[in-house]
């Protein structure tokens, strides 16, 4: 499958590790940000051990890549980022990202661990299509992704209640040939 091979791959702010359960406190924090629960529009939340064992079992996957997002000066865990419902038959997949709260934001993290991930797929990978989904109200996430290269496509209306209110999905993608990859 397309993500037998876990790399490691390193920029000059973030270095993007393959989960493990020596990042579950990080994920434990991620999920339990008021901010990061927001803006990802999750619902529920797993218990500790579920989150170890979750983090445990994403080497084990070979239609997926889980890295966590590590800062280069220190490896301390600032997020997550995975490719998943990956479509062998279309050269698709899905990219989603998410960082521990408002402490790292703003400081290039997500642009650099995007960059990084989607240059990896392209560049290793036959994927010819990734794509995303951020809610209406993620500005800066939105800016982030099209500042990245990816283009919107279309809106899934009303695609979150969240707050008593309905947050439309704006859906957005990367080709490779827009990456300047050439593809096979």
């Amino acid at each position: 499958m397309m993500f037998a091979n876990k790399p490691t791959l390193a920029g000059e702010r973030v270095i993007l590790r393959p989960v493990g359960p020596e990042h579950v406190d990080g994920l434990w924090e991620l999920i339990n940000d008021p901010e990061t629960v927001r803006l990802t529009g999750s619902h529920g939340q797993p218990d500790y051990e579920t989150t170890k064992l979750w983090y445990g079992s994403r080497g084990d996957h070979d239609d997926r890549l889980d890295l966590a997002i590590c800062r280069a000066e220190d490896d301390s865990y600032v997020g997550e980022i995975v490719l998943n419902d990956l479509d062998v038959h279309n050269f698709s997949c899905n990219l989603r990202i998410a960082l521990v709260g408002p402490r790292v934001f703003g400081k290039g993290y997500g642009s650099e661990a995007i960059r990084l991930m989607v240059d990896h797929a392209f560049t290793t990978t036959p994927l010819h299509r990734i794509g995303l989904e951020v809610f209406d109200f993620n500005d800066r996430a939105a800016h982030v992704y099209r500042k990245a290269g990816f283009v919107k496509e279309g809106v899934c209306r009303d695609a979150l209640f969240q707050g008593g209110e309905w947050h439309d999905s704006i859906i957005m993608s990367a080709l490779a040939p827009d990456w300047g990859v050439k593809e096979v």
